[in-house]
């Protein structure tokens, strides 16, 4: 195992439990590998960089996947409740999320609040 790898697992297990898990039983038999690669290059070598604090990077993904827009739903979710753990309040996910109804329109805004209040309810009932 290289140290990439070794600290992105440590990092996706503590921000996303199972993920790596969940990717090998959907895609491991079709790709091998590949979930170990999206744990060492994501969480490794991009979320763990020094340079830029973890709820920054998570407010970044959150902004870029809203812009994106509506087919990003599932990633969004993913990383709304990692930015949740990484320190990020509601608000401030709500406002990046409103700031790219200028980039992404109007539509991607509201469909990026809709997951957001998902994910939001999921964690007040948790």
């Amino acid at each position: 195992m290289n140290d990439t790898y070794t600290r992105g697992r440590d990092l996706s297990e503590t921000l996303n439990p199972g993920m790596e898990q969940a990717l090998e039983e959907k895609y491991g038999a079709l790709l091998p590998g590949m979930p170990q690669s999206v744990v060492d290059f994501a969480y490794g070598q991009q979320y763990s960089r020094p340079g830029l604090a973890l709820r920054d990077r998570y407010l970044a993904t959150i902004a870029a996947l809203t812009a994106i827009g509506g087919q990003t739903a599932p990633q969004l979710g993913i990383n709304i409740s990692g930015g949740l753990k990484a320190g990020l309040t509601q608000t401030e996910i709500a406002e990046v999320i409103w700031q790219m109804s200028l980039y992404g329109g109007f539509p991607a805004a509201i469909n990026a609040l809709n997951v957001a209040l998902d994910i939001f309810h999921e964690n007040r009932s948790a």
